[in-house]
């Protein structure tokens, strides 16, 4: 429960810092949440890929803990959701299939080699 517990601190401080980021970006898209997402599944699928024989303990620090606090699909959809509000339709739309396909892509390129 420990590995759990400063994984997720230390995903949720890395969601955090790339938040910081990009507060002074000025675009439609919710960049930040993207790039947590996309962070979220690099890291997964490399682990996935590259440590399947190491102990649980070291998966569950860094899939449910890091990864969990890392990657923010409640964020992605509120942020969808205030520019579907917004009438921003088609960015919504680019938000949904772009995050959703780069994110898949990820996991086969790295999971399917």
């Amino acid at each position: 429960m420990i590995l759990v517990f400063i994984g997720g601190g230390a995903g949720c401080l890395t969601r955090y810092g790339i938040g910081l980021g990009f507060q002074k970006l000025s675009s439609s898209l919710p960049w930040a949440t993207f790039l947590s997402n996309l962070s979220a599944c690099l890291v997964f699928a490399l682990t996935i890929f590259a440590f399947q024989n190491k102990t649980e303990s070291n998966l569950r620090f860094l899939l449910i803990a890091f990864c969990g606090g890392l990657s923010t699909f409640s964020t992605f959809s509120y942020e969808t959701f205030l520019l579907f509000k917004s009438g921003m339709i088609m960015v919504a739309l680019a938000n949904i299939l772009f995050s959703i396909t780069i994110c898949l892509l990820v996991f086969y390129v790295l999971v399917k080699l």
